[in-house]
């Protein structure tokens, strides 16, 4: 027999969120129409990735299709535009060089793994990391390799380059601070989890934020690696890099709630969406608004202040896909759609279709997290063969919610009825 939360005294209860395995969830999307690459401006031309394989270029003020490229995998990593090169990895392993006018290969470098990493560029060299472990620095020019490192697991982070440091986070869960000339290691720091940024980290009077998916947002300092302050958001982990502006931190987490948080990392206020999670996003902020897309397939403008300006709802799920220029909100959603909204009023301009409309699929966010219930210990305890799994839909009151499943253990001290 199936149960629900609520055949149990749930104010009674206590429970708690358990991570049971290692985050893999970006290697498992699914080939569709879904957008979740971030979309880059270069002259007239909007230009992202998309989960059909291809990478698009389209006018910006009208979104008719200009051009574009197929690979033979996923673009679901941002891309970066340097001197009219179009830089974007791909779920097929390869690394592509791309002319932004006309969409025609320059180079590709092969690396190990597939790559959902959003590649820096700085001083004629582009840095990205693979689910081969491997961070890599090649020569923008010829795609040659100059170095790599190795970490201790997958790489899906997005890297910054600050002065004569390059930064980037691993599924090792640690954060490595490297000589981007060298690739030698300067420091590193340890989290408790998978450390997952598709947007570059951010950077505010020398603290660098990184968010881990042992549910903390970091503040650490980027000369000597030394933590200032961790902020503890909900248990479902932290996958965004937030923005800072006037020196208040702006951060969205997979709990579904979006803070902010002043700069000794203390919490000013809180924003919930609509109960699914705010995955790798990085808020933007354009005359004195938040924006930010969610997981419940809404594009929400907050005021500086946390209240709600305008949301526009999507038939699928924001991620990463935003980008305001102009007066202009593009976001990308996994119903096969880029949008062009007014970002006053949050209006609808034009929208842009991918080249199908079967949407990726992305496993739930609970996959890798188990939820565990137990009574309080005054109570009388059942035997180890009176325990049952019990699977939940939603905690209901509680900070989380989820139209997926979690299995749940459950230690209950009374007889239940059936």
């Amino acid at each position: 027999m199936e149960l629900s939360l609520s055949d149990f005294d749930v104010e009674m209860q206590d429970y708690e969120v358990r991570k049971t395995r290692k985050f893999d969830r970006p290697w498992k999307l699914t080939s569709g129409g879904s957008i979740l690459s971030e979309p880059e401006i270069y002259g007239n031309l909007l230009c992202f990735g998309c989960c059909d394989h291809r990478i698009y270029a389209i006018d910006k003020n009208t979104g008719r299709k200009a051009w574009e490229f197929k690979t033979s995998g996923i673009i679901n990593s941002g891309i970066t535009i340097h001197d009219g090169v179009i830089y974007a990895g791909s779920l097929d392993g390869n690394f592509y060089a791309i002319n932004a006018s006309d969409g025609r290969e320059i180079w590709r470098f092969r690396s190990g793994d597939k790559i959902y990493s959003t590649a820096c560029h700085h001083n004629g060299r582009i840095y990205f990391g693979s689910k081969d472990t491997f961070f890599y620095c090649l020569d923008c020019k010829t795609g040659r390799e100059i170095w790599r490192f190795k970490t201790g697991g997958d790489i899906s982070s997005c890297p910054i380059v600050h002065e004569n440091m390059v930064f980037i986070g691993s599924f090792d869960g640690f954060l490595y601070c490297l000589e981007p000339a060298t690739g030698k290691e300067k420091w590193r720091f340890k989290t408790g989890a998978e450390i997952f940024n598709t947007f570059p980290f951010e950077i505010n009077k020398n603290t660098i934020y990184l968010p881990s998916f042992d549910n903390n947002l970091y503040a650490i300092d980027i000369y000597s690696g030394r933590e200032i302050w961790r902020f503890r958001t909900g248990n479902y982990g932290n996958a965004g890099s937030p923005t800072v502006h006037n020196g208040i931190i702006y951060h969205g987490s997979r709990d579904s709630i979006f803070y902010a948080l002043s700069s000794d990392g203390k919490e000013l206020w809180r924003f919930r969406t609509g109960g699914e999670e705010i995955l790798s996003c990085k808020p933007a902020i354009y005359n004195n608004r938040i924006y930010f897309g969610a997981g419940d397939g809404n594009m929400y403008c907050l005021a500086l202040n946390g209240k709600e300006v305008w949301r526009f709802h999507t038939g699928g799920s924001i991620y990463q896909t935003l980008k305001v220029f102009e007066g202009i909100v593009y976001v990308g959603s996994f119903d096969c759609h880029l949008y062009a909204l007014d970002a006053d009023t949050g209006k609808e301009r034009w929208q842009f279709t991918s080249s199908t409309l079967i949407q990726s699929v992305l496993p739930p966010t609970s996959e890798d997290f188990e939820l565990v219930v137990k009574k309080s210990a005054s109570e009388e305890s059942l035997e180890e063969n009176d325990r049952y799994e019990v699977n939940v839909s939603a905690v209901s009151g509680g900070e989380y919610k989820s139209e997926s499943e979690y299995q749940i253990k459950v230690e209950y001290h009374q007889k239940m009825k059936y």
